[in-house]
């Protein structure tokens, strides 16, 4: 007997599935069209990095004061439980927009693949292949013009939240000690970072990762041979103190602080915040600390 359209199968923290395969998502993803900011100067153009599979982004440019100076790369990955929201939704075009406006990087915010319609490790290998074609433009003849003209690939930052700042995680092990060629990963931010934990959450992304290695996958539990190859000499993370991943971000810390990784990390931490509150309310005085900090921990020297 068929199962019927309503008959539950399984029932996680953004969907639930059916026995018939349907999969009901609980949130809706928005997406806006890009524009052009006449207040702050930042501009803003989508690319086509791969129609198959479909990798796509919005790049950023900050208002040009001098044409021959410049400017870090900031390769951006947004959050939403590897199920949901887009580098083109309001929530994170206004929020790299405004990281362009303090930090002055060109952004290259991806778009990747989400579950169900491409399940986990798609999230994992677009971001890469995202990334790679970044580096593709470090000899000045990549297809994308305001990479070849403005970037600086001496200072390449790779960022995310909560899965964003898991997949970048896992970019920056890719990456790993000997680099990438033509390019200089400077450092990595991780925001709210989700690194499983919750029996639920664990629950969750091994249902949307097909081939996993279970509560123990690296992807999801990063053992410390993995802390110790992350490409990178500096990190940043931040923690919202309400966080229901605050523990295993704390976790993931601690790990990396015993680990034989060489770098410096910085925390910072939001005391009475939630997860990803300056996505939520962007014009509250610490998600302008947010904002101010990340773009501090770029430019530094």
């Amino acid at each position: 007997m068929e199962p019927t359209s309503n008959e539950i199968d399984r029932e996680f923290r953004f969907f639930r599935t059916y026995k018939n395969g349907h999969v009901e998502k609980f949130y809706s993803t928005h997406k806006i069209p890009l524009s052009n900011n006449p207040v702050t100067g930042v501009q803003s153009k989508d690319i086509i990095i791969s129609p198959e599979p479909a990798i796509s982004a919005r790049i950023f440019l900050p208002k040009i004061h001098d044409p021959t100076r410049k400017l870090p790369v900031l390769f951006y990955i947004h959050g939403g439980g590897f199920c949901f929201e887009s580098a083109f939704s309001p929530l994170y075009h206004n929020h790299v927009a405004s990281l362009v406006t303090e930090a002055r990087v060109v952004a290259v915010s991806v778009e990747y693949g989400l579950y169900p319609d491409r399940p986990i490790p798609a999230c994992y290998e677009d971001s890469w292949a995202a990334l790679k074609w970044v580096v593709s433009h470090s000899a000045r003849n990549g297809p994308e013009p305001w990479l070849n003209e403005y970037a600086d690939f001496d200072r390449v930052f790779i960022s995310g939240d909560s899965a964003g700042a898991n997949i970048s995680h896992n970019l920056a092990v890719r990456v790993g000690p000997d680099g990438l060629s033509g390019v200089k990963v400077k450092g990595i931010v991780l925001v709210h970072p989700f690194f499983g934990g919750l029996e639920e959450d664990d629950e969750m992304w091994l249902y949307m990762c097909p081939e996993n290695g279970g509560l123990q996958d690296r992807r999801l539990k990063p053992p410390a041979e993995d802390l110790a190859r992350i490409g990178c000499g500096r990190m940043l993370i931040f923690f919202a103190a309400e966080d229901h991943l605050r523990e295993v971000g704390q976790r993931y810390y601690d790990e990396l602080a015993k680990s034989e990784w060489g770098g410096s990390v910085e925390v910072v931490e939001h005391q009475g915040e939630n997860h990803v509150f300056h996505l939520m309310k962007p014009d509250c005085e610490k998600a302008t600390n947010l904002i101010k900090k990340f773009g501090s921990f770029i430019n530094q020297n």
